[in-house]
């Protein structure tokens, strides 16, 4: 079960995960909303797994312990996640396309935060791939060639055969990838063509990047109502 373990601390985890590229589209400081993007992300995470929790207890789950049979973690991935055909797919501009669930509790988390979970989940993706998505239209540019060409050289293993007559490892060392995005000039000529590619993804984005902030800026609300503490006055007539 350790796949689904970790495939589930993904899921509730994904939320903070995505917001790297979305500094400038936070959403203001509103009534009980924090100032700052980490605590705003921290806020939804929890509102998020709040929900999720909620929904997993009504049907007799949780995510608090690992599941003891082989049923029950089917039967949580399920809740979870949610069965059949993935109703929401959406292909990037770099050829991956991504796909999600309507059903389970995640995907009712969302629903509740963001009021519309088709549209959060196309307006997230594609903030989230903004970054990828200007990776990708460096390839054309020769310095990026040469120097991706010399990190895959420098990423394979000793022993392999010569460069070009067999693929660089699907996930080279973290370490060695970083060592050798250096050792290539990779990191030098993405740092220097990055900016200006992002800033043409952004522009050609704007509508999706529109409809984060403003979905985002309603989940933080729903995010500060579901925290409030809720107080009742007993014995008291307000008609």
């Amino acid at each position: 079960m350790r796949g689904t373990t970790a495939r589930i601390r993904w899921a509730v985890g994904a939320l903070a995960a995505g917001l790297l590229l979305t500094g400038c589209v936070t959403a203001g400081p509103g009534p009980g909303v924090p100032p700052t993007p980490e605590a705003q992300d921290t806020l939804l995470k929890t509102a998020e797994r709040t929900l999720v929790d909620r929904c997993l207890d009504a049907r007799g789950l949780t995510l608090a312990r690992r599941p003891d049979t082989s049923e029950e973690d089917r039967r949580l991935q399920a809740a979870l996640f949610g069965t059949g055909p993935r109703e929401l797919s959406l292909t990037l501009a770099t050829g991956h396309t991504v796909t999600a669930h309507t059903d389970g509790c995640l995907a009712a988390a969302r629903q509740t935060l963001y009021g519309d979970q088709a549209r959060w989940f196309r307006a997230q993706v594609t903030v989230n791939n903004l970054r990828a998505e200007a990776q990708d239209r460096m390839k054309d540019d020769p310095a990026h060639r040469s120097a991706l060409a010399r990190w895959n050289a420098c990423v394979t293993p000793p022993g392999s055969p010569p460069p070009g007559s067999r693929p660089r490892p699907d996930r080279p060392d973290p370490a060695v990838a970083a060592r050798c995005a250096k050792e290539s000039g990779l990191a030098e000529v993405r740092a220097r063509l990055e900016p200006a590619e992002l800033a043409k993804v952004r522009a050609l984005r704007g509508d999706q990047l529109t409809t984060y902030q403003q979905l985002r800026t309603r989940a933080l609300r729903r995010a500060v109502e579901l925290s409030a503490p809720t107080t009742r006055q007993e014995g008291t007539d307000t008609s």
